[in-house]
């Protein structure tokens, strides 16, 4: 653990800012333990702006400009102009590159200008959900267009709120979980919506994977049916900050043609990658004799520590929910011995909290109270929170696409950033510390759906029966005419 007494470094962006946060932790390790393996450096990338589309509506131009976006980068228009035309799009760039701006352009001017449109927003995290419905809230609410009225609807929201999004809401902010079990069959108490539903967002669509994802493209394909039934036909603007293949994905996931856009137009500041081998325990052995290292949650929790003590504001990401609240607490007894007054600058963040007191963490992160957060990969989603310095990710993730959007959660809005992976005591995390090509220059993966999967497929098909009777052309269209025979049957 550092010393309190050392300079701080502070928040201030420079090229060699990530260098210089991962030699202070270096400083504060002991002089016999060596626990860097690599670390690169990463370039800064200039910006590239566009003007503002024609189409657009002044007063979402004057909000956005408002909100801090004076002139938008090139992705985001390409992309507003594909949706604006009645295309359905993916825009895949970057963690941080302001993908939310290519959707809420083309959403809200169509609310602006069609007082009866109303739009649905779809994401795999509640967290994320929250995040952009605040975004969405402030846009609307004085200079942007009015009567927008954006609501929630998830497992958090009451009854009461529940019944008046139903009511007045145009733009609704769920879930495909939410989607499924109460849009979809009750879609005749939300005619209003779907009847004038002109588009449907689905962000961080990378998630929506495997059986998981197959699940999900075939409620995507019920929600299209439903709103064919009221007489709309919904552009689909997906967001992806890593995919392979995004287009072909996005395509399979929505079951219809899907232009990409994946050139990125917005500025990254320079960075610091590096792989960090916790030391071998001295004394310690495991099964049969073997030499055991310090876990990497204890190793995170001391980085966390050192990296608050230097202010640097800091996301530790750790496997479970039961590791970020250790995390966290090791991290809270090193700053006890320390630096006393940074204690409380340090929570852990997991799912399972009250809805309130997540908002209470994630405001506290985002406005500098909270110094240095432990987290589960709740927080990895596109939550935007600006000028995070530092993270640490306490194992590898599973998968390259999980680590660069954890490591993305740092250099937000372009300045130098530290991101260090320390590796747990197991043979794919040694390899990769000691090869870091195998995760660093490797692309990502692509996300693999099967709606044809008979056990997804089944069960999808009697809940789109109950919402609207499948017509022959439909049976087809879903690949499906052996499924019915067998549930017939």
């Amino acid at each position: 653990m550092t010393s309190s007494s050392r300079p701080h470094l502070g928040g201030d962006p420079h090229p060699g800012y990530g260098r210089a946060l991962l030699d202070r932790v270096l400083a504060g390790t002991p002089d016999d333990e060596h626990p860097l393996t690599h670390s690169r450096e990463r370039p800064a990338r200039p910006a590239r702006h566009a003007d503002w589309p024609d189409w657009a509506a002044p007063s979402v131009v004057d909000a956005l400009r408002a909100a801090g976006v004076r002139r938008p980068w090139t992705h985001q228009v390409e992309a507003a102009d594909h949706a604006a035309s009645g295309r359905h799009v993916v825009v895949s760039t970057g963690t941080a590159s302001g993908k939310s701006v290519a959707y809420q352009l083309p959403v809200l001017t169509a609310l602006a200008t069609d007082p009866q449109a109303t739009a649905l927003y779809l994401s795999p995290t509640k967290a994320l959900g929250a995040d952009q419905l605040r975004a969405v809230t402030e846009l609307t609410a004085e200079s942007g267009p009015a009567g927008v009225h954006p609501c929630a609807y998830d497992g958090d929201t009451s009854t009461d709120l529940r019944r008046w999004a139903r009511s007045h809401s145009r733009w609704v902010f769920t879930n495909p979980d939410m989607l499924h079990r109460a849009l979809l069959p009750g879609h005749e108490r939300w005619a209003r919506l779907f009847r004038r539903l002109r588009y449907v967002v689905v962000d961080e669509c990378h998630a929506y994977r495997g059986v998981f994802g197959s699940h999900v493209a075939l409620v995507l394909r019920r929600l299209r049916r439903v709103a064919a039934h009221h007489g709309s036909d919904p552009v689909f603007v997906l967001a992806s900050a890593t995919t392979a293949e995004p287009g072909v994905a996005a395509t399979r996931l929505i079951g219809a043609p899907c232009r990409e856009v994946t050139v990125d137009g917005s500025p990254r500041g320079p960075g610091t990658v590096a792989m960090w081998e916790p030391p071998l325990l001295r004394d310690v052995t495991g099964e049969h004799g073997a030499p055991v290292r310090r876990s990497a949650g204890s190793e995170a929790a001391r980085i966390l520590a050192d990296l608050v003590v230097e202010g640097a504001r800091t996301l530790a990401f750790v496997r479970s929910r039961h590791g970020a609240e250790l995390t966290a607490l090791g991290a809270r007894e090193l700053l006890a011995d320390a630096a006393p007054d940074l204690v409380e600058r340090v929570a852990a963040y997991r799912a399972g909290y009250l809805a309130e007191d997540r908002r209470a963490l994630e405001e506290s992160l985002d406005d500098g109270r909270l110094l240095g957060v432990a987290t589960t990969n709740a927080l990895e989603l596109g939550v935007d929170i600006a000028g995070l310095d530092a993270v640490v990710v306490a194992g590898f993730p599973g998968t390259v696409a999980s680590f660069r959007q954890q490591a993305g959660r740092a250099g937000r809005r372009g300045q130098g950033s530290l991101v260090v992976l320390v590796a747990r005591d197991d043979p794919l995390d040694t390899y990769l510390v000691h090869h870091p090509g195998a995760l660093l220059d490797r692309p990502v993966e692509g996300a693999v759906i099967d709606p044809t999967n008979p056990y997804v497929l089944g069960p999808q098909l009697l809940c789109a029966t109950l919402e609207v009777p499948l017509s022959d052309t439909e049976v087809d269209a879903f690949d499906a005419r052996d499924v019915l025979a067998d549930l017939a049957a």
